[in-house]
């Protein structure tokens, strides 16, 4: 029997890891895999920003734009929301959506293309553990906001905090051992004490780091798995790049740890995420 990974490939992601380099981002098989989940969270994302009519707004990470809508409703006409993201592809999928309302910008979360102190909120919704350097990205995302005024970002919880997306992880670094730090990338800020001390690092003031959860409820083991069949998002692009008796060792592996969520048919699947925020400085400290 062959040992897990030898023979396979090394998994290979675009930029901003959620799909292959050079392919049109399906919103709607987006939504299924994460954009219905993660929407439940920007309410609150969008109430601590303290966001307000007239503000100017920078989404970033935005992806196809859940908390920049949700955003835009509160700047009103006289606002300004703007997306930004290191993906073309969901860039194109974001401007799609929005038809001008909302500029997009194709920038990278560490090295913003932003003037400095030139918005009033910074918001990043699931992004920030995907970055490089989170601390680079924060020190950048103060840099850009103006003094008094806050940044947000929402990153998920342990991979037992979120099985949704943790026990499909933890059966591809079965077959991927090697990258496992990479298929675990989703949960590299899941510890709310490291996710504090990275904003009072960035410079943030009145830093506070709240968990926030939501049951996402599936009918039946498979509609929970035909959200991952699409290959859109950074975990299902992984799993459809493997050869089809692959792909029955990862839903056997998957499968076996969600046992315990189970509810007849059904399936209860806790999303725990940790929602942080900071203000910047009124003066230099």
């Amino acid at each position: 029997m062959e040992p897990p990974g030898r023979g396979r490939g090394q998994v290979q992601w675009g930029r901003g890891l959620h799909h292959g380099e050079g392919g049109r981002v399906d919103p709607s098989a987006y939504d299924c895999y994460l954009g219905r989940w993660s929407r439940r969270f920007v309410p609150e994302l969008i109430a601590a920003a303290g966001i307000r009519p007239g503000d100017v707004v920078l989404d970033v990470a935005t992806g196809t734009g859940e908390a920049a809508a949700a955003a835009l409703e509160v700047v009103g006409r006289d606002g300004l929301v703007v997306g930004a993201d290191i993906s073309i592809d969901m860039l194109a999928t974001a401007d799609a959506r929005f038809r001008g309302a909302v500029p997009v910008v194709a920038t990278d979360g560490t090295a913003l293309a932003v003037r400095g102190a030139s918005v009033d909120a910074v918001v990043c919704q699931l992004g920030l553990m995907f970055m490089p350097d989170p601390l680079r990205a924060l020190r950048e995302f103060t840099r850009v906001v103006r003094p008094g005024r806050r940044i947000v970002t929402t990153v998920l919880g342990t991979p037992d905090q979120v099985p949704i997306w943790g026990a499909l992880a933890a059966a591809l670094a079965d077959l991927f051992p090697d990258q496992t730090s990479e298929l675990y990338r989703s949960f590299a800020l899941a510890d709310p004490v490291v996710v504090h001390d990275l904003f009072v690092a960035a410079g943030l003031r009145e830093v506070a780091v709240h968990d926030h959860r939501r049951i996402a409820r599936f009918e039946t083991f498979d509609d929970y798995w035909r959200s991952f069949e699409s290959g859109v998002g950074m975990l299902p692009h992984a799993y459809r790049g493997l050869t089809e008796p692959d792909r029955r060792i990862v839903r056997r592996g998957v499968e076996r740890r969600l046992r315990p969520d189970r509810s007849g048919d059904g399936l209860d699947l806790m999303i725990t995420v940790q929602l942080a925020v900071g203000h910047r400085p009124d003066a230099p400290t």
